[in-house]
């Protein structure tokens, strides 16, 4: 990613893109040791706090500044355009504060932590993955135990995204020890109520510094840190649709530098060899048309989810679950064949590392795009609703 053009042409625009863009300029200086060690990307993050992007979701009344998703999700394609870990990490934490901003206000305890975040610009990690269920985050086998005000959990989790580097983890459960696998809830855990044991170490193909292990949590908190929404309903009205809108916009940043790198490529051509068509310049404009449906899909998903945010009903009904869904299953398989058209244009210099078009981590972290919350799942979720939910054959609307 050019970031002194990134720079210039945020400067043009709000506060918040020109903080990213600073930031995106940080993650991309560590971008390769971060994939390299599978390590935490320290640096982006704490820029991001430096810059107040953790709160940035917030509402203004709580410290933060109400950004829109819509808004998030351009953050997250700056960041994922020179580091799609750090990337990630900014993209998780905001899913989970969008749970805590749609389904919290209306709590003490929930208000006060958002003033925390705001403040200490605190990192949220997410525990919704569980030894037994697979990736299905709408069953838990783990539940809530009480004695008095206080609230005990232990779970077997087989994923915390940076769980050992966040300081509150937001995690799922079922409801009490009689409650049925799907009578789950949200509960909020703030890094000194729990303790994590490692099980699961993330040594993966891509997205290297998310982190991503496995540990067994045992936890501590107050009855008042359970969201009183079912998470049922959270997952419905805000998780879901923020972690498809969100991660695609972080898939979008992958595949838009792989297609500016291939652009740079075929640009140093033409200028080797002026009056002769440079190869792979109609590759390029074909791999720019493949990215501009990517945006437009996301684009897309944004604008329904915006218009739908304040209707509970909407946000639950199967047409917007529907198009949720198609907007992860298109972003998600539209990004490889842009990735590798990238690849094909730069030739042996993306395919080898350490140079100016390299694309190999590009491609690895790609890869994760139809594995988180699987591509498979979700299109028997999709499948299942489409036989009793009537397609939208309407092209505006």
């Amino acid at each position: 990613m050019n970031v002194e053009g990134a720079l210039m042409e945020a400067r043009a625009g709000d506060a918040a893109a020109v903080r990213a863009a600073r930031v995106s300029a940080i993650a991309g200086k560590y971008a390769d040791p971060v994939d390299a060690e599978g390590r935490f990307p320290r640096e982006a993050v704490e820029a991001m706090r430096a810059e107040k992007l953790l709160s940035i979701q917030i509402p203004t009344d709580l410290g933060g500044e109400g950004a829109s998703i819509t808004e998030i999700a351009e953050l997250c394609s700056v960041l994922g355009q020179t580091c799609a870990a750090s990337a990630m990490v900014f993209a998780m934490h905001q899913i989970k504060l969008s749970s805590l901003v749609e389904h919290g206000a209306g709590s003490d305890w929930h208000r006060d932590f958002m003033r925390r975040i705001a403040k200490e610009q605190l990192l949220l990690a997410s525990a919704t993955s569980e030894r037994g269920i697979g990736g299905n985050l709408r069953n838990s086998i783990c539940a809530l135990k009480f004695e008095g005000d206080t609230c005990f959990l232990e779970k077997d989790a087989t994923v915390i995204s940076y769980g050992a580097h966040a300081d509150a983890i937001l995690i799922t459960s079922r409801s009490h020890a009689e409650a049925a696998s799907s009578n789950q809830v949200l509960t909020v855990f703030l890094r000194d109520q729990y303790r994590l044991e490692r099980t699961i170490e993330w040594n993966a193909l891509g997205m290297r510094g998310t982190c991503s292990d496995g540990f067994l949590f045992k936890g501590e908190a107050l009855a008042a840190q359970i969201l009183a929404t079912p998470f049922a309903e959270i997952a419905a009205q805000s998780m879901l649709a923020s972690s498809h809108l969100l991660w695609s916009g972080v898939w979008y940043g992958i595949a838009a530098d792989a297609v500016a790198r291939a652009q740079a490529f075929v640009r140093d051509a033409a200028r080797k060899s002026p009056g002769t068509p440079p190869p792979g310049a109609l590759r390029l404009a074909e791999v720019s048309s493949l990215l501009q449906m990517v945006k437009s899909n996301i684009v897309g998903g944004l604008k329904i989810y915006e218009e739908a945010r304040t209707d509970p009903n909407r946000l639950s009904s199967m047409a917007f679950a529907v198009a949720m869904n198609n907007v992860k299953i298109a972003s998600s398989e539209m990004i490889l064949p842009i990735i590798n058209q990238a690849m094909l244009i730069c030739g042996i210099l993306g395919y080898q590392n350490g140079t100016p078009y390299s694309l190999g981590r590009h491609l690895r972290d790609a890869h994760s795009a139809q594995l988180m919350i699987s591509d498979e799942r979700i299109l028997g979720n999709t499948s299942a609703m489409l036989l009793v939910h009537k397609q939208d054959t309407r092209l505006l609307g």
